[in-house]
């Protein structure tokens, strides 16, 4: 059902902050968290990407840059591979159909991560890094995944 833009106004002034239940009172927010995936309101998923930057870089170039600068190539790139592609996996179905900006702001984790790997400056082109790492950027990765998982269950 189409609503027109009066009634779009109307429902955007709708302020619910608790709902009864039962015999106790529900009180609602802005976001909640279920299974390490942080849903907001909207289902921008915004909060989301935030969680996942916010972890995504103390976990790749943070917590390990002193471990990796000991070790060798590719020791490095099999220690934090793990850590980057695993942060930017865990339920990323749910990202498919997000802005642009939320996708360029999760592209920039991987980005750092495969930078600091290989030593590239920041004006080196990044496609040919991510290539050199067999890494697949951030949207295509969710396709990829996606399309794998429509191919398995057909």
């Amino acid at each position: 059902m189409w609503l027109g833009v009066g009634y779009k106004n109307q429902i955007d002034k709708i302020n619910i902050r608790s709902v009864p239940v039962i015999s106790a009172t529900v009180s609602i927010v802005d976001s909640g968290r279920d299974l390490g995936v942080v849903i907001d309101s909207r289902l921008t998923m915004s909060d989301q990407v935030t969680a996942l930057c916010r972890a995504g870089y103390y976990s790749s170039v943070s917590c390990v840059r002193w471990l990796v600068r000991s070790l060798p190539e590719e020791c490095a790139k099999t220690l934090v591979q793990p850590f980057v592609s695993s942060r930017l996996d865990y339920c990323n179905a749910l990202l498919y159909g997000i802005s642009d900006s939320l996708f360029r702001r999760l592209q920039s984790i991987q980005n750092a991560a495969a930078r600091f790997l290989t030593g590239a400056s920041r004006r080196d082109h990044i496609s040919p890094v991510l290539s050199s790492l067999h890494w697949l950027p951030v949207k295509q990765r969710i396709d990829y995944k996606l399309a794998t998982l429509v191919y398995k269950s057909l």
